[in-house]
């Protein structure tokens, strides 16, 4: 049953994706981000560049309940602000409580992000909407029934006119909320203000920072860059056998069984439970896994392996980690 919401919900992501190869909508008075130091280009389409009137209807559709099937739920409900818009349940509610399958992500620095969801299985935050409002056991609301829902509340019909000189369409509602995911962003932690010079790490963040990118441990072999991932899709050596494949829904290969994106550590200690599946609650039992060299599963990664840290070393990791945590970003009245 599965694979065959998943092929619908496939087919519908590149339906819409294929809307963008033709459809053109300028925006009026465009809006640059402001591109922290170190980061690369945001990276934003021709056919949906920011502006005002786009972010604000992004926004308030990210808080708009209406976009579920019952009214009972957001993308703000799986994606809270204080949690670094993640959520703090192993897997998040849907519609009449519904469970799926995979832990919510952090929404932070989206506009750097070169592919989507945990398998890799949505090629752009343009249409990565498409995946949980159409899904039954998420928002399990049709894309098409969504934009008759909208374009019949005058609000609505004004924010879009204003943002795509159009109503509500597919192609409009994924692209509207992209526009406000790209202004998600966070680099004010106290590893940022470290790095230019305004403050100073305690010994044991010290410690860790230095140890977080040693030989001994190598997490910056895989989380790497300014937001702390090299985006690839490994297996950590969770399980022996997975339940849930990983990238092998999306490629169909039997090596990438496990594999799954490596995720941004920016407020990572914000985002707990950890893992695809939440299935470990908190900092110090990710290290365990890391520590002990992952299950040993014949799909393991090379990298995961024995790593024989001391207790005060794990400590100190953990001091390090803290210190990605930006709250400003978590504060930020704009993005309320």
């Amino acid at each position: 049953m599965w694979i065959l919401r998943f092929f619908l919900v496939f087919l519908m992501v590149w339906m819409v994706w294929g809307c963008e190869q033709t459809a053109y909508i300028p925006a009026t008075q465009t809006i640059y981000l402001d591109v922290p130091v170190g980061f690369p280009e945001p990276i934003i389409p021709d056919n949906n560049q920011l502006s005002e009137a786009r972010i604000a209807l992004g926004k308030k559709l990210f808080f708009e309940p209406a976009l579920s099937l019952d009214s009972s739920i957001s993308c703000a409900s799986c994606h809270k602000q204080e949690l670094a818009f993640a959520d703090d349940r192993p897997v998040s509610p849907g519609i009449k409580g519904r469970l799926g399958f995979r832990n919510a992500p952090s929404l932070a620095n989206m506009a750097f992000q070169p592919i989507f969801h945990k398998d890799g299985g949505v090629p752009n935050l343009d249409i990565q909407a498409v995946v949980p409002i159409e899904d039954e056991n998420e928002m399990g609301m049709n894309l098409l029934d969504l934009a008759e829902r909208l374009n019949q509340n005058p609000a609505y019909q004004e924010a879009f006119l204003d943002a795509y000189y159009d109503i509500a369409t597919p192609f409009t509602i994924t692209r509207a909320l992209a526009a406000f995911q790209r202004t998600l962003i966070s680099s004010n932690s106290k590893y940022d203000q470290v790095q230019g010079g305004e403050a100073v790490f305690t010994a044991e963040e010290a410690r860790g920072t230095a140890l977080f990118f040693s030989d001994q441990a190598q997490c910056s072999s895989c989380h790497s860059g300014p937001n702390f991932t090299n985006h690839e899709f490994i297996n950590n050596g969770l399980y022996l056998e997975y339940e849930d494949l990983g990238r092998r829904r999306v490629t169909i290969l039997e090596e990438d069984i496990g594999k799954f994106r490596v995720p941004s550590l920016r407020n990572i200690e914000l985002t707990a439970p950890y893992m695809h599946d939440g299935s470990l609650p908190t900092l110090e039992a990710v290290l365990q896994h890391y520590n002990q060299g992952g299950q040993s599963s014949p799909l393991q990664d090379e990298r995961i392996h024995p790593l024989h840290l001391q207790p005060q070393e794990i400590t100190d990791l953990i001091a390090f980690l803290k210190t990605l945590t930006d709250y400003e970003f978590i504060n930020n009245p704009d993005f309320q």
